[in-house]
Order: C-alpha cells, then sequence, then structure tokens
C-alpha cells in the first residue's frame, strides 16, 4: 500500500504520513508471543544507563525463528501480520508436522503459499538454503554470519544483499550499505527482499507519536548550561565552540569504538566508507 497523507486539519497533522502495509490478522499468536517488562532505560540498580527512553504503547514480543533449522518439512503461510518491534511485518507458517512459527516476511509472500528450508529447496521467495546453493544475483536477507546461529544480516524492511562471487569456502556478498563481505558458504539465507519498504519514507509528523514509540523528548547539547553540558552556555545563540561531545565528553562524530576481540577485517574486502 503506498503511503497515505492527511488534510492539515491541524500543524500536526500538515506533515504526518502512515504506511498501512496489507496484514491479514490483527493480533499476535498466542503461544509465540509473550508480554515483556520495560526497563525505561534503567539497569538492575535502576540507574538511568540509556537516555531518552520511557513511557510508549504496550507491546508482545513475537517469538521469531531466525534458525529456520526445520529442514524439507513444508510450511504454509498462514498469516501475514505487524510486529511492533520491528520495521518489517512477520509471517506466521504452519509446518506439516504441526508446529507453528514466525519468520520475517519476504515481499511478495502471501497466505497459503507454501515455503521450506534445506539445501535441496528450490530458488523461491521464502525459501531457505545454504550460500553454497543459491546462485549468483538472486536477492537474499536473513543470512546467518555462523553457521546454524541463526540469521544476523539483513533483517530490516526492505533490505535486500547479492552473492557476487563464491570463492573457496566463502561467498563474496555485497551488503545494503554497499559493503563487500565474505561469509562462510555454510551459512544459510533466505530468498526475496525484506517486506514493508516504504517504512524508511513515513514522515512521524509530531512530537507525540514519538511518544508512543517509547522515545523520550532530547535536548541539545549547544542549549544547555555551561554545568549541564560541555557544550554549553556562551553570549547567545552558539555553536559549541568545540567537536561535537557527549554530555561526559565523549566525541560522538567520527571516533573508533569499535573493541572486537576477535576483529572481522579480514573478512571485509570493501568498507561502506
Amino acid at each position: 500500500m503506498a503511503i497515505k497523507k492527511y488534510k492539515p486539519t491541524s500543524p500536526a497533522r500538515r506533515f504526518y504520513t502512515v504506511n498501512k502495509p496489507t496484514v491479514t490478522k490483527t493480533g499476535p499468536e498466542k503461544k509465540l508471543s509473550f508480554s515483556k517488562k520495560r526497563s525505561g532505560g534503567r539497569n538492575n540498580l535502576g540507574r538511568l544507563t540509556a537516555r531518552h527512553r520511557g513511557g510508549g504503547h504496550r507491546r508482545k514480543v513475537r517469538v521469531v525463528d531466525f534458525r529456520r533449522d526445520k529442514n524439507n518439512i513444508p510450511a504454509m503461510v498462514k498469516t501475514i501480520e505487524y510486529d511492533p518491534n520491528r520495521n518489517a511485518l512477520i509471517a506466521l507458517l504452519a509446518y506439516k508436522d504441526g508446529e507453528k512459527r514466525y519468520i520475517i516476511a519476504p515481499e511478495g509472500l502471501q497466505p497459503g503459499d507454501t515455503i521450506v528450508s534445506g539445501d535441496e529447496a528450490p530458488i523461491k521467495v521464502g525459501n531457505c538454503l545454504s550460500l553454497a546453493n543459491i546462485p549468483l544475483g538472486v536477492e537474499i536477507h536473513g543470512i546467518e554470519l555462523t553457521p546454524k546461529k541463526g540469521a544476523q544480516l539483513v533483517r530490516g524492511a526492505g533490505l535486500s544483499s547479492q552473492i557476487l562471487a563464491k570463492e573457496g569456502k566463502y561467498a563474496h556478498i555485497k551488503m545494503p550499505s554497499g559493503e563487500l563481505r565474505l561469509i562462510d558458504l555454510r551459512c544459510r539465507a533466505t530468498i526475496g527482499k525484506v517486506s514493508n519498504a516504504l517504512i524508511s519514507s513515513v514522515s512521524i509528523g509530531k512530537a507525540g507519536r514519538k511518544r508512543h514509540m517509547g522515545i523520550r523528548p532530547y535536548v541539545r547539547g549547544v542549549a544547555m548550561n555551561p554545568i549541564d553540558h560541555p557544550m554549553g552556555g556562551g553570549e547567545g545563540r552558539s555553536h559549541g565552540g568545540r567537536q561535537p561531545t557527549s554530555p561526559w565528553g565523549w566525541l560522538t562524530k567520527g571516533k573508533k569504538t569499535r573493541k572486537t576481540k576477535r576483529p572481522s577485517d579480514k573478512f571485509i574486502l570493501k568498507r561502506r566508507k
């Protein structure tokens, strides 16, 4: 469905747009969902460790299957549903053995379709195979980084990747960011592009809508007093007078923050920048 705009009956409505994708069921599957207590950005000691979080509408967590490890058992797509915890849609699968599972819904998947996981599966939207069995140039998403660990890459709405080449035991994958990366051929991926691509074109339109999402207001550092922020103070409107920093003086634009114990630099052939 296209982006819907409203008549500007109020200042809040003027820039308010919504995307209402086609979903076939409103509530989640009871056995595949649970309530989650919200932290409000506070840790186990009650101290605020993640700012600008709190409030928002209640959500239920849907248990999504990222492993796709039910091999060679056909599953029928029962419903396409909305998930408040992600920007992509999810699909409810009913397997031949009676089990039900959620997956991230690819674009074009419809209720009534039959999909399957396994290395003998055909190249069809929604099927899950190892990279070794997927032809070059096919759009894929939900890619594993480690075999049998479950999908970790390319899970956001509208995203897809491509296999550019296969060399030795690795596939050359072009990521949505433009990065070129080596991934083990034993890792699995799902055929197709992630659904709900128009979500990126939605204009929030008003502050209250952010509050519904559980995001609290934040204040610019240059608008604060010097005691509250390193960039605060000054006579009249100022530009901070220094490199952009956090309230604790950490550089916030361009500083390297990567601290992996096992760097994956050797698997990155071309960086996104």
